[in-house]
């Protein structure tokens, strides 16, 4: 039971983080996803085709780096016994990123280049994120960083207990399941949009922070 709650609380915290951090950088570092990584692909083309934007070619910069963080997250997971000291260097890395920001947005003449630099080191942190989940993927529900997959899930077993009611326990489970992810994510987003909005990229302390308590509660696993 007790291993049931870890999961339960942890795949929250980790699609809390993902949502979060997400739409942080899309509100506050110009519509760049960090944890979606390939719904830059269609911002480089709206922004190519429209002209509008000449920093466009940075949203490409994002796969290269998060390509580079799931190489080092399996690197890591190889040295390491605990599972979760990929999720440590996660929240370091946020939680540095959002010192960061504070740290440039109180500097003179700061150039646009330190805008684009957190936005990528939080796809970093991201990509990390999902190294955890495609090495330890019993460690949670499911995705953490992407909701195609559990919505589609979500959908499967919404079907079958319509067809069959809720004397299905495994599929009434699952669905719970997926909920969590969903729900989490859904809220994170939510967070992540109002604080991008009106405190911008330094509220990555709080994702990063809570990824470090996190590593601290299971560092004896």
């Amino acid at each position: 039971m007790e291993i049931q709650k870890n999961i339960w609380y942890v795949t929250l915290l980790l699609t809390m983080i993902a949502g979060y951090c997400d739409t942080v950088t899309f509100v506050a570092a110009d519509s760049i996803f960090s944890a979606h990584v390939t719904g830059n692909f269609i911002v480089f083309a709206y922004q190519i085709i429209k002209g509008s934007d000449i920093h466009a070619w940075v949203k490409l910069l994002t796969f290269p780096v998060f390509i580079l963080a799931v190489i080092t997250g399996g690197r890591i997971a190889l040295k390491s016994a605990n599972h979760y000291t990929i999720l440590c260097w996660e929240g370091v890395i946020l939680a540095v990123s959002g010192i960061a920001s504070y740290i440039f947005g109180y500097l003179e003449n700061t150039a646009e280049w330190t805008v684009y630099a957190i936005a990528m080191t939080t796809v970093f942190a991201m990509g990390l994120q999902n190294a955890f989940g495609k090495l330890y993927a019993k460690e949670t529900y499911g995705p953490t960083t992407m909701m195609t997959g559990n919505v589609t899930q979500a959908s499967l077993d919404l079907g079958n207990l319509l067809k069959n009611g809720l004397k299905d326990v495994d599929v009434l489970l699952s669905f719970k399941k997926q909920l969590v992810t969903i729900i989490g994510f859904l809220t994170g987003c939510f967070l992540g949009a109002v604080a991008g909005k009106f405190f911008g990229l330094g509220t990555l302390i709080i994702p990063g922070t809570a990824m470090i308590i996190c590593y601290w509660y299971h560092r004896e696993s």
